[in-house]
C-alpha cells in the first residue's frame, strides 16, 4: 500500500511540474534600477550561474556583473550573486571573438542590443554585434553549457581571462588535450579566499594562439596572478562551437566527477529543456491564478529569485570545502553557500519553511557544520568565507523558526549549542551588550541596530531552549531579549543611541548615521518583533502605538545625514526597498486595525513591484525582496520568525494552491478565514511548555557635560520613573578607593575628572550598570579650524581635537573629526605664550571608506596669530592602497620655541585615484588629538 501511495504521489507531483510556470519568469526584472540581479542561466539552488558581464569595475549597481543600462558585454562567467550590495563572483570567464586574439577587455568585449537578447528560466541568449556571434547558455547544477554560433567564416577565438572582475591570488590552467582543460582559480574580493576549480571541454580541438602567464608557462601548464589564454580554430560560416564547464569548490577531481555526472550530454536543447523542467518543479509548489499576465510574471519571477540561492556548494559525491579550508563529506544532507542572513531571515527563510522543509533542514545542517569547522554560525557566508557583512547572528532565527515549525532532519541539541555559542562571543559589541544590557556609541558603531537585532536573536535562542526544556538558558536569553528597553526613549518613543551614559544629541529620527545599520531611527524603532506587546505598552497602549505607526508613513519622505543608497521605496520614512521596514505595515494587526495593514500591503504590491528591468524597488538581496512579495500576495508574513504563525492580510490573488512536501494541497482564496491563514501548515505543531523568566529593568540615564572647565552638574534619571536609582562615583584621585553604590537623591556636582556608575532597581531586579566618564579640560586653549567639518563626523565640536580624549581605530564610534576634499588648518590659541619642544597631531586611514592620511603635515608658530613661522614639515609614508585601518601620530620634536599660537596644516590627499572603487571622489582627512609639550 505504501509503495502504491508513493507512486501516485510521484505521478501527482510530475503532473503539477509538467505545467509551464517557467513561461512567466522574466530574469530581466531587477537587472535595472538598484535590483542588482543577473539575467543569465541557472537552475534552482545551482552552483553555476552562467551570465553575461557588462560591469567589471565593481560598482554598486554592477554587483551582479550586469546592468540593463549597459550596452557592452565583456564575457560570460559562471558565478554571480543575486541582488546583493557588494561585488563578487564572476569566476571562469569565457568570451568568443574572431580575428586576432587579445587580452584587452576593451578589445575582446562586444556591443549588444537588448532586442537580440533573451532570458528565460534556465536559459540566456544574445547576439554579440562586434563579430556577429550568437551565444546561447544553459546549465545543470554544476555544469554550464555554452553554444557559440559564428555567422562569419574565419579565425574564431575563445578567450579565457582569469583576471576578470575580482583579484586573482593564484591561478592555474592545465592542458589535458586539444579539447579539454582544467582550471584552478583562487581569488579575493568580498570573499577574501575563494577557491574554484573547473573542467572545460570544447566540442572541437582548439589551439592556444595567445597566452599570458606571469608564473609558469610550460607546454601544458600555465600559472600566475596574471593569467589568460586564447583558444583558436578556423570556423565556417554558421558553424557552432559548444563548450561545457564543470565547477567544483574542492579540487580537479571534484570538477571531473561533476563533469562526468552532469556534463555528458552533447544536446544543448535537451539540457535547456531539463533546466526548464527543474524550474517548473520548484515553481509549481505555489500555483496562483490571475487574468493579469504581468502579475503572474512578477509572482513567478519572485519565486525564481528566491530559488536562485543559497547555492549547492559540494561535489556530486558530497565532498565540500569547510570554513577551515579542509575537505569534508556531507552525509544525509546537502551543503550550501551564499547566506545573506540579515536579509533572508525575515521572509525568504520563513517561506522555505512552508514549501521546502527538507532544504531548510539542509541549511541548518550546513550552519552546524560551518560552526564546527569555522568557529561560529554564519553571518553572511560566501563560498566558505565569512564576510562578517551586516549585523546580528541571524542564523539562530532560521534555526528557531525551523524548530518552532516542527522541521526535523537536524540535531536540535547541536543547533542550540551553535546558537548559544554565537550569542556568547565578545565581538561586534557583544561584550558590552552582555555586561550592561545594551551597546552604546562608545562601545561599537551601529549600536542601536546591533542592540535591537541581538535582542531578537536572543529571543530565538530562548525559544529553542523552551523546546528543549532548558530552563536556565530560557530565562537567561529571555531576559537578554528585553535589552531593547535600554535604548527606548520614552520621551519621544524612538530607539535612540546612547553615548557616555546619556541619550545621544542632537537627535533627528530621519538622520542616517553610524548608530544604525543601513537606516535611521524611524526604521529601527519598530524592530522588537519578539515583544510587540511590550513595545505597545511602552508607547502607552494600542491607540498611541497606532499613531506611531501612522507617523512613519506620514513623515517627510527625505532622510537626513549620510547618503544611503539602500534606502529606497519611501512611503514617508517607511522604506520598502530595504529590509528593516519589511514588517512594519503588519504591526497595525497588533493594534486591532487590520484594515490599515490591508491598505499598505496592497499599495506596496501594486506599486513597488513591476514587470520591468527596474521592477524591484531595492536590492533583491538574495531573494528577500521577492519573498516579501510572495508572502504578501498569499496573505501571510512572518513578523516574528521563531513563532509558528503568520500575520495575515487578504490574499492578493483570487486562488492560490500550495503543494506541500507531505503531498497535501492547501487552497487559499480571498475568503479563507484569517484564523486559518494564521496557522497555515502549522496546525499540528505542538506548543512547548511555558517556562518562567524575569522582566528586565531598564538602565538609567546619566547626563552632564562630558568636558567641563571648573565644575559640572551630573543628573541620573531612571527610564521608568517607578524605578529606584543607585550610583557610585570614582574621581581621578581615588581610583583605588573601595566604594559602594548609594541611593540617588539629586544632582551631583563634580570638579575633577570622574567616572559615574549607576543602576536602576524595581522589585528587587537590578538593571545593567550605566557608566559615564566626565573629563575636566586638560587645558584652557581655544581652537579655530579653517575647514568645514562633515556634520556626520564632528566628534562633539571643535574642542574635540584638543580635549585629551583619543579616538581609536573604530572611527565609526564618533571620536574623530572628518573633513572631505579640504586641507585642514587648525589654529590653537594657548591664551598666553607657551614653551614648545614637542608637537603631535593624529590621523586615521581607512582606505576603503575613502579616509586617507594627509599628504603632509606642517607645524607653524606665532606670537600674534597673524605672522606664522614654519617649524617642521612631516611627510606621510603610509601607502594609500594599504587597506589596514590604522592610526598615525605625526609627532616631532622641535627646537624650544615660545609662542602663543600653533597652526597645524594637514594637506588632503585629493581625488581618489583610478584604482580606488570611489575613483574621482574626494578623500577624507580624519583628525583627532593635537597635543603640545
Amino acid at each position: 500500500m505504501k509503495k502504491t501511495i508513493t507512486v501516485l504521489l510521484g505521478f501527482f507531483i510530475a503532473q503539477i511540474s509538467a505545467q509551464n510556470y517557467s513561461q512567466y519568469v522574466n530574469p530581466f526584472i531587477g537587472t535595472g534600477g538598484h535590483g542588482h540581479t543577473f539575467p543569465g542561466a541557472t537552475v534552482p539552488f545551482g552552483m553555476v550561474q552562467l551570465s553575461p558581464d557588462t560591469r567589471i569595475d565593481g560598482s554598486w549597481d554592477g554587483c551582479s556583473g550586469y546592468h540593463y543600462s549597459d550596452s557592452v558585454i565583456y564575457g560570460f562567467s559562471h558565478t554571480h550573486l543575486n541582488g546583493t550590495g557588494v561585488s563578487d563572483y564572476g569566476d571562469i570567464m569565457l568570451m568568443p571573438t574572431m580575428g586576432k586574439a587579445s587580452f584587452s577587455s576593451k578589445e575582446y568585449s562586444s556591443k549588444f542590443s537588448h532586442k537580440n537578447e533573451k532570458a528565460t528560466a534556465g536559459f540566456y541568449s544574445v547576439k554579440l554585434d562586434k563579430h556577429d556571434i550568437d551565444v546561447r547558455l544553459t546549465t545543470t547544477k554544476r555544469v554550464g553549457y555554452h553554444e557559440y554560433k559564428f555567422n562569419k567564416a574565419g579565425a574564431a577565438n575563445i578567450v579565457l581571462d582569469l583576471n576578470h572582475r575580482d583579484k586573482l591570488l593564484q591561478g592555474e590552467i592545465r592542458i589535458i588535450d586539444a579539447k579539454t582543460i582544467e582550471i584552478f582559480r583562487r581569488s579575493e574580493a568580498w570573499a577574501t579566499n575563494q577557491f574554484v576549480y573547473a573542467r572545460i571541454e570544447f566540442s572541437k580541438p582548439m589551439k592556444i594562439s595567445k597566452s599570458l602567464a606571469n608564473g609558469s608557462q610550460e607546454s601544458n601548464l600555465y600559472s600566475g596572478t596574471q593569467l589568460a589564454l586564447a583558444f583558436s580554430t578556423n570556423v565556417k560560416k554558421g558553424e557552432k562551437i559548444n563548450i561545457k564547464v564543470a565547477l567544483s569548490p574542492t579540487d580537479y577531481d571534484g570538477a571531473a566527477k561533476n563533469f562526468l555526472s552532469e556534463g555528458k550530454s552533447d544536446d544543448f536543447d535537451a539540457v535547456k529543456k531539463e533546466a526548464e523542467a527543474e524550474w517548473n518543479k520548484e515553481l509549481a509548489k505555489i500555483e496562483v491564478k490571475s487574468d493579469d499576465k504581468n502579475k503572474l510574471t512578477i509572482f513567478y519571477t519572485a519565486m525564481y529569485h528566491v530559488f536562485t540561492q543559497p547555492n549547492i556548494n559540494m561535489d556530486v559525491d558530497g565532498k565540500y570545502r569547510g570554513r577551515d579550508n579542509k575537505f569534508y563529506y556531507a552525509k544525509d544532507f546537502s551543503f550550501y553557500s551564499v547566506f545573506s542572513l540579515w536579509d533572508t531571515f525575515r521572509g525568504a527563510h520563513p517561506l522555505m519553511t512552508l514549501i521546502d522543509r527538507k532544504r531548510t533542514a539542509d541549511f541548518v545542517n550546513t550552519f552546524i557544520k560551518q560552526r564546527e569547522q569555522g568557529g561560529k554560525l554564519p553571518v553572511w557566508e560566501l563560498s566558505s568565507n565569512e564576510t562578517e557583512c551586516m549585523i546580528g547572528y541571524h542564523g539562530v532565527s532560521v534555526i528557531a523558526d525551523a524548530m518552532a515549525k516542527g522541521i526535523t532532519g537536524f540535531d536540535y541539541e547541536k543547533a542550540f549549542e551553535a546558537s548559544k555559542n554565537s550569542a556568547m562571543l565578545d565581538i561586534f559589541g557583544l561584550d558590552a551588550y552582555k555586561n550592561k544590557n545594551y551597546i552604546s556609541i562608545d562601545d561599537e558603531h551601529e549600536s542601536v541596530s546591533k542592540t535591537l537585532e541581538y535582542a531578537y536573536d536572543d529571543w530565538c535562542i530562548a525559544q529553542m531552549a523552551k523546546i528543549l526544556n532548558k530552563k536556565e538558558d530560557y530565562a537567561y536569553f529571555m531576559k537578554r531579549s528585553q535589552n531593547w528597553k535600554n535604548l527606548y526613549n520614552p520621551k519621544n518613543g524612538f530607539m535612540q543611541a546612547r553615548k557616555n551614559g546619556n541619550w545621544y544629541e542632537p537627535f533627528d529620527p530621519r538622520e542616517v548615521n553610524n548608530n544604525y545599520t543601513e537606516g535611521n531611527s524611524w526604521h529601527y524603532s519598530y524592530f522588537v518583533p519578539q515583544d510587540i506587546p511590550g513595545l505597545i505598552q511602552a508607547h502607552g497602549g494600542k491607540e498611541k502605538f497606532e499613531q506611531f505607526i501612522d507617523a512613519i508613513f506620514s513623515a517627510p519622505d527625505k532622510t537626513t545625514g549620510r547618503e544611503q543608497v539602500d534606502i529606497t521605496g519611501l512611503m514617508g520614512q517607511y522604506a520598502q526597498g530595504n529590509e528593516p521596514s519589511h514588517h512594519i505595515a503588519y504591526l497595525y494587526n497588533f493594534v486591532d486595525k487590520p484594515q490599515k495593514t490591508e491598505e499598505k500591503i496592497k499599495y506596496i504590491l501594486d506599486n513597488f513591484y513591476k514587470n520591468a528591468p527596474d521592477g524591484l524597488i531595492g536590492n533583491e538581496d538574495c531573494g528577500q525582496m521577492s519573498a516579501w512579495y510572495i508572502l504578501g500576495s498569499m496573505g501571510i508574513y512572518s513578523v516574528t520568525p521563531g513563532k509558528a504563525e503568520w500575520e495575515t492580510v487578504t490574499p492578493y490573488f483570487d486562488e492560490i494552491k500550495l503543494h506541500l512536501e507531505d503531498g497535501t494541497t492547501k487552497i487559499i482564496t480571498k475568503n479563507t478565514p484569517k484564523s486559518e491563514l494564521k496557522h497555515l501548515s502549522f496546525e499540528n505543531v505542538k506548543a512547548a511548555k511555558e517556562l518562567k523568566y524575569k522582566e528586565q529593568t531598564a538602565s538609567p540615564v546619566i547626563s552632564a557635560d562630558r568636558l567641563f572647565d571648573v565644575t559640572s552638574k551630573v543628573e541620573i534619571t531612571a527610564v521608568d520613573e517607578k524605578d529606584k536609582v543607585y550610583y557610585m562615583t570614582l574621581d581621578e584621585d581615588d581610583k583605588n578607593a573601595k566604594k559602594s553604590f548609594k541611593a540617588y537623591k539629586g544632582p551631583l556636582t563634580i570638579n575633577k575628572t570622574t567616572k559615574v556608575s549607576a543602576y536602576s532597581e524595581r522589585n528587587g531586579e537590578k538593571s545593567g550598570i550605566t557608566i559615564a566618564n566626565f573629563n575636566k579640560r586638560p587645558n584652557h586653549w581655544d581652537v579655530t579650524v579653517n575647514a568645514n567639518v562633515n556634520p556626520q563626523y564632528t566628534a562633539g565640536g571643535k574642542l574635540a581635537i584638543i580635549d585629551g580624549i583619543n579616538g581609536d581605530v573604530n572611527w565609526r564610534k564618533g571620536e574623530w573629526q572628518g573633513y572631505q576634499g579640504q586641507t585642514v588648518e587648525a589654529i590653537i590659541d594657548f591664551k598666553s605664550p607657551q614653551q614648545m619642544n614637542h608637537i603631535s597631531s593624529t590621523y586615521l586611514q581607512d582606505s576603503r571608506a575613502w579616509i586617507l592620511m594627509p599628504k603632509k603635515v606642517e607645524y607653524y608658530a606665532s606670537m600674534d596669530g597673524k605672522t606664522f613661522i614654519l617649524l617642521k614639515t612631516l611627510e606621510n609614508n603610509i601607502d594609500a592602497k594599504d587597506e589596514t585601518v590604522q592610526v598615525k601620530d605625526f609627532a616631532t620634536d622641535v627646537l624650544p620655541t615660545e609662542a602663543r599660537y600653533l597652526k597645524v596644516k594637514a594637506y588632503h590627499f585629493g581625488k581618489l585615484p583610478a584604482w580606488h572603487q570611489g575613483a574621482g571622489g574626494d578623500a577624507y582627512i580624519f583628525v583627532d588629538e593635537i597635543s603640545v609639550k
